[in-house]
């Protein structure tokens, strides 16, 4: 993405991605729709989504001032939390009414009304100036990783704390459900219902977020979002008794763990936009993201085998103590006084 405009990242992502999943519906009308074909279309879908996600991150400097970055933020992560909470309803009510190959079909038709908003943008924002960096994309990958974890303090303190806690966000994550099921005795209602709170959380979160930060600044709110997010497991691993006690004891959990991401979400996004570098941004959150993402598979493995040798309540034990651990690294940082962001460099 050093090589090339945010603008066309974005807008090449969507017709790619509504490219192949315009091929579902179609092999499917035709009786040629195998497995293997969908296990592509999800690659090519999930790849788009990477470039798009890491292109927009870097490309909010550019369309917005520097003090309107934490809104700016804050309003993505909204309509963000949003869709992830309406989003697998919907679809799953369109496969209903409609059948999963024609749900496909709206899918990249709104792709594609997604590609032609974005191409009005009338900033291309390339990422390095007017001429792509020269240096080869092993070197533009080392210089990532060293603005990344040897930059400014506080950016080397938001990469290690978000890299611990994915670690331990995912061993959890995937045990959630089992937990709900095999140790609580919920119904498949009531477990759809305690997972929406979340969601729901998210929403207000990212509605509120700026607000905190004002009055919190940055670096706290980064770790306040943190410390949330690592005592949720703490708090569900309470859970038992009357169906009213445990029910409220999930509520609290979930709440904890739809709020934490939120806080902490748009202030590490802000604090790179802002700290970063304009030429170095896009390379630096594409590190952030190969580490912190690269955690999760780590994660869910240690997770399972932790969930079969402990137990899935002291998993949930073990895995916030892990999350915790990021949040101390932070607490231990210049987060801790991080108030007011300086100005942004060029």
């Amino acid at each position: 993405m050093d090589r090339t405009s945010y603008r066309g990242v974005i807008v090449s992502a969507d017709l790619l991605a509504a490219a192949a999943l315009a091929a579902v519906p179609i092999l499917a009308a035709t009786g040629l729709l195998q497995m293997w074909q969908l296990y592509v279309v999800v690659v090519i879908t999930g790849t788009c989504g990477l470039f798009a996600a890491i292109a927009s991150q870097s490309f909010m400097p550019r369309l917005v001032p520097q003090r309107a970055l934490l809104a700016a933020n804050s309003t993505f992560a909204l309509s963000s939390s949003v869709v992830a909470t309406s989003g697998n309803a919907i679809g799953g009510a369109l496969v209903q009414l409609l059948t999963a190959p024609i749900a496909i079909a709206v899918d990249a038709v709104m792709l594609v009304v997604s590609a032609l908003s974005k191409a009005r943008i009338t900033v291309t924002g390339r990422s390095a100036g007017t001429e792509p960096p020269k240096d080869s994309m092993l070197k533009g990958i080392r210089v990532g990783l060293r603005v990344a974890l040897f930059g400014h303090p506080a950016l080397r303190a938001t990469t290690i704390a978000a890299t611990v806690g994915a670690l331990g966000g995912q061993m959890q994550a995937v045990i959630v459900v089992l937990f709900l099921v095999r140790e609580l005795d919920l119904s498949a209602g009531l477990v759809g219902a305690t997972i929406a709170v979340a969601g729901v959380a998210g929403i207000v979160g990212a509605a509120i977020g700026v607000q905190i930060t004002g009055r919190l600044g940055n670096g706290p709110t980064f770790i306040l979002g943190m410390t949330l997010s690592s005592l949720a497991g703490l708090v569900m691993a309470t859970a038992g008794g009357p169906v009213v006690l445990v029910l409220l004891v999930l509520v609290i959990a979930q709440l904890l763990r739809g709020w934490g991401p939120t806080l902490y979400g748009i202030n590490q996004q802000t604090i790179r936009q802002v700290l970063v570098p304009s030429a170095l941004l896009a390379r630096t959150q594409a590190t952030w993201r190969f580490l912190v993402f690269g955690m999760q598979p780590i994660g869910a493995i240690l997770g399972g085998t932790l969930g079969a040798v402990v137990g899935l309540r002291g998993t949930l034990i073990i895995s916030s103590l892990v999350m915790l651990t990021g949040t101390g690294f932070a607490l231990l940082s210049p987060l801790r006084t991080l108030r007011q962001l300086p100005r942004a460099e060029t």
